[in-house]
């Protein structure tokens, strides 16, 4: 299997392992019974569980651009070394930005963000025969 896809793989057991953490977050914020229910009326989150659900949001809508590119690339034979490195660059740091999203750790995960954009607009170049 390419890198690439390999990549794209490992980016969604991430976002498999966000969203778990995601749930255990809000069971331990707000209690299974509240969370098993309808949600109605439901406080908003805070802190942690904040966090854990603002960076799935984010992961997703990373993804969501990084995945159709990566198979567009993977079906068109348009894969080489500039859609390994946007992969790896897209992967490790979507690996970071969750690390540090998560600690709460200020400032510096807009820098990991930008890599990742970085890494995803790799691939579009390599797809669209720019690079």
């Amino acid at each position: 299997m390419p890198i690439e896809l390999r990549l794209l793989v490992y980016s969604t057991v991430l976002l498999l392992v966000l969203i778990l953490i995601q749930t255990v977050a809000g069971v331990r914020a707000k209690g299974a019974q509240v969370m098993a229910d309808s949600r109605d009326g439901l406080s908003p989150p805070e802190g942690f569980h904040a966090r854990a659900l603002r960076v799935v949001d984010n992961h997703r809508e990373g993804l969501i651009l990084f995945a159709p590119l990566i198979l567009v690339a993977a079906m068109t034979g348009a894969l080489g070394a500039t859609t390994a490195l946007g992969a790896k660059l897209f992967f490790y740091s979507r690996l970071a930005h969750a690390v540090v999203y998560l600690l709460g750790i200020p400032k510096i995960r807009p820098l990991f963000w930008l890599v990742g954009l970085v890494g995803t607009l790799m691939v579009l170049a390599a797809v669209l025969g720019l690079a």
